[in-house]
């Protein structure tokens, strides 16, 4: 069979009028009823009434799927901001966070960023493979169908390399699209002989030229903040970055500002994080082409504010929401759930919080054959057994996709 029709679908939400960036209203989106999708291998070939496709397809070359119940379908979501390839556990930081200690005094206890790295230096790369094929798929089961992951727990060209590898061979083991990022400029390692800016030279030097020889990523993140670097150490870094031909991408204005200046000033492809971002960088950011990412997962972790979301959209900026699981600040998560509470906070529409997740996080990962329902992208789509769209969003999370489809193929089925 050549082709596969899916349907009657009972509302089908394509994304194709959602703008990149600015306010979106739930009534700016354009719901299809009784639609079907008609795929041609990895792509969607047509949409329209499923009536009508059933009639002009050669059954001959088609594989008719029918749905037998009421179905919402809406495209496959995309978490732009990950840390899943890692080892270890950071539950006593959770704990003493909660019970008052501040990060100093939990990295003196032996927590902290360290933590992790020492644990995930420690695991072979097959282990890390393993546990990032693991969450990838969790996350697949909740219709997250292409998830950025991050290095960052290695902060040594060898280990930063096994992390990248270990990534790549996970994402040949697992449905969903894996889009590797290097973040080497996590932090200043405690066993480098040197200072920030010669850690970052070593890096550029050494590392960028491996990643681009054995295709690793084509995207570098550096998290820019008092406690990891300051903007004058990383400017050389990403100029490096961006001379070889990589994506830049920010951790900026997390507990401070200075990054998302950064971001604009490099003309990164996103800034992420921004819980501390004032006027004057929402108004810096809504200006620019980057894009700006919330981590709701952070804030909950955390305890601290949300990213001023609905400031950055009436001003004219892009929000894309990513869940940052992380073994420290995020370890829930769960996308769809921290993009509800995100709305919630920041009363966010509806059609803003599904942007957020479908086609501005796309945006935020420089991929343009994916986060719509339109004839040409990529057949990345979830069908949630409804007949309304807000009840996904009224649940919060609860309710899960009945189906997840991922270039034309059913991968997972409830």
């Amino acid at each position: 069979m050549n082709y596969k029709l899916i349907g009657p679908i009972t509302q089908l939400i394509s994304m194709e009028k959602v703008s990149t960036k600015g306010a979106v209203k739930d009534e700016d989106l354009s719901i299809l009823e009784n639609s079907g999708i008609l795929i041609k291998e990895e792509k969607i070939h047509r949409i329209g009434k499923f009536s009508d496709l059933k009639k002009e397809v050669d059954l001959q070359y088609t594989e008719v799927i029918e749905l037998s119940a009421d179905f919402v379908c809406l495209p496959g979501f995309i978490d732009a901001h990950t840390h899943i390839c890692f080892a270890g556990s950071r539950a006593n930081d959770y704990a003493m966070r909660n019970a008052g200690k501040s990060y100093l005094e939990i990295a003196e206890a032996g927590g902290g960023i360290w933590d992790t790295v020492t644990q995930t230096r420690k695991a072979a790369q097959q282990e890390l493979t393993c546990a990032t094929v693991k969450r990838s798929n969790i996350l697949l089961k909740r219709g997250i169908t292409t998830i950025e992951v991050k290095s960052g727990y290695g902060l040594s060209v060898p280990e930063e390399l096994k992390m990248l590898r270990a990534i790549k061979d996970a994402d040949d083991n697992t449905e969903a699209d894996l889009i590797t990022t290097c973040l080497a400029g996590h932090m200043l390692p405690k066993d480098f002989d040197g200072d920030h800016k010669t850690y970052l030279k070593t890096m550029s030097e050494e590392l960028f030229p491996i990643l681009k020889e054995e295709n690793l990523t084509n995207r570098i993140d550096a998290f820019i903040e008092k406690s990891a670097f300051l903007p004058s150490d990383i400017y050389p870094y990403f100029e490096k970055a961006k001379e070889m031909g990589f994506d830049i991408t920010v951790h900026a204005d997390q507990f401070s500002t200075g990054g998302s200046e950064v971001a604009v000033k490099i003309n990164a492809i996103s800034a992420d994080h921004l819980e501390a971002s004032t006027e004057d960088e929402i108004e810096l950011l809504s200006k620019s082409n980057v894009i700006a990412v919330a981590l709701p997962g952070a804030s909950i972790g955390l305890g601290c504010a949300f990213t001023p979301a609905r400031k950055i959209l009436d001003a004219g900026g892009a929000i894309a929401i990513a869940s940052d699981w992380n073994p420290g600040s995020a370890p829930m998560g769960d996308l769809l759930t921290q993009a509800c509470i995100l709305g919630t906070f920041e009363k966010l529409s509806n059609a803003e919080v599904l942007a957020g997740i479908t086609n501005r996080a796309s945006a935020a990962l420089n991929l343009k054959d994916r986060g719509k329902l339109v004839t040409g992208m990529l057949a990345d789509f979830n069908l949630f057994q409804t007949d309304n769209f807000n009840e996904i969003f009224y649940h919060q999370g609860k309710l899960v996709p009945s189906q997840v489809w991922k270039k034309g193929d059913l991968v997972y089925n409830q």
